[in-house]
């Protein structure tokens, strides 16, 4: 027989992790916001799929020489990319809001640029005739992730994004 050298068996003993410090209200409140965004963006797919007959519409108004299977083509093809980014924008908002609640630098970074695209994407529209609903909409998506963002760069926000772990 042997004898067990002692703390065989047992769990090594670690060094306590320091906590990570909590996220300050105006990253909480930034998150909430992308939360909100998020729930926006799941309303916007609705709003497109419930006015797809002025999708339609606008397609054969649009396209008086193509056949009617063209024109179907079309359709469905647009109410699929429609769907297709409105879920992509639903997953960008909640893994910013998570990324940026985690104190990930480069969450903030990218939920900056992300509002840039949007801002180029509402002013873009805001040029192109029609589309009053879908414009009022994107304009209160947009406002929503301005909210977001101004809550990202305030200076609590600045001082967490700066003490959390790199990676």
């Amino acid at each position: 027989m042997y004898q067990r050298y002692p703390g065989e068996g047992q769990s090594p003993e670690r060094a306590p992790e320091q906590p990570v410090a909590s996220a300050p209200q105006s990253v909480i409140r930034a998150a909430q916001a992308m939360y909100v965004g998020a729930a926006a963006s799941l309303i916007g797919i609705i709003l497109d799929l419930l006015m797809r007959h002025s999708i339609r519409t606008a397609i054969e108004q649009h396209s008086t020489n193509m056949t009617a299977a063209k024109i179907n083509d079309t359709y469905h093809a647009e109410l699929i990319i429609l769907v297709i980014f409105g879920l992509i924008g639903v997953g960008l908002w909640l893994w910013m809001a998570r990324s940026c609640l985690a104190g990930k630098s480069w969450a903030r970074v990218t939920s900056t640029v992300l509002f840039g695209i949007d801002t180029l994407s509402v002013l873009t529209s805001a040029v192109v005739a029609g589309g009053g609903l879908t414009r009022i909409y994107g304009i209160i998506v947009w406002l929503i992730g301005l909210t977001a963002i101004i809550l990202l760069w305030q200076r609590p926000s600045s001082e967490y994004f700066r003490s959390a772990p790199r990676y």
